[in-house]
């Protein structure tokens, strides 16, 4: 029976976390050649830029401005990433 999961192991400076991903449904959302840690990659970057958009333009209230070039930041590293912006991406802009 072929394995049904695969652990991916995130890592920063001094942590280290795994997470077990459905090898169905990665191989699903790979194109072409990407690695698995590509795909799970590319989604936490999707979560944190879906995140980071919902907090800054959806929220009551204003939101202060270290937060919004956190925002921005978070928009430039997306669009470095997937060679479109989060709007072109999303079809989703302010």
């Amino acid at each position: 029976m072929a394995k049904e999961t695969v652990t991916v192991t995130l890592e920063s400076d001094d942590e280290r976390d795994q997470l077990e991903v459905p090898v169905g449904i990665v191989e699903l959302l790979t194109e072409g050649e990407e690695s698995t840690p590509t795909v799970v990659g590319d989604l936490a970057m999707l979560g944190i830029a879906q995140q980071a958009h919902g907090i800054v333009h959806h929220s009551e209230g204003e939101v202060g401005e270290e937060l919004a070039e956190a925002e921005e930041t978070t928009m430039e590293l997306f669009e470095e990433r997937f060679g479109q912006t989060y709007a072109e991406v999303t079809g989703h802009g302010h």
